[in-house]
């Protein structure tokens, strides 16, 4: 036997997974198995260039001065 982690994309996927434990081909063992939650500052760590990065912290700050304003 062995043993792989699937992730299900579509609904209908489950189903048919599901179909073949009926047929006994295979074994749901959990369902809804969640990942490790990472921080965003962790998952977006290097996505943006050092510029790209203080232009949109700028643009963020302008957005929250414009609504403090209202």
């Amino acid at each position: 036997m062995q043993t792989v982690v699937v992730e299900i994309n579509d609904q209908k996927a489950f189903h048919l997974l599901q179909e073949l434990e009926g047929l006994n081909v295979l074994r749901i063992i959990k369902e809804n198995v969640s990942e490790n939650k990472t921080k965003l500052s962790d998952k977006y760590r290097g996505v943006f260039s050092k510029e790209d990065a203080e232009s949109f912290n700028l643009h963020t700050q302008t957005m929250r001065k414009e609504w403090d304003n209202t």
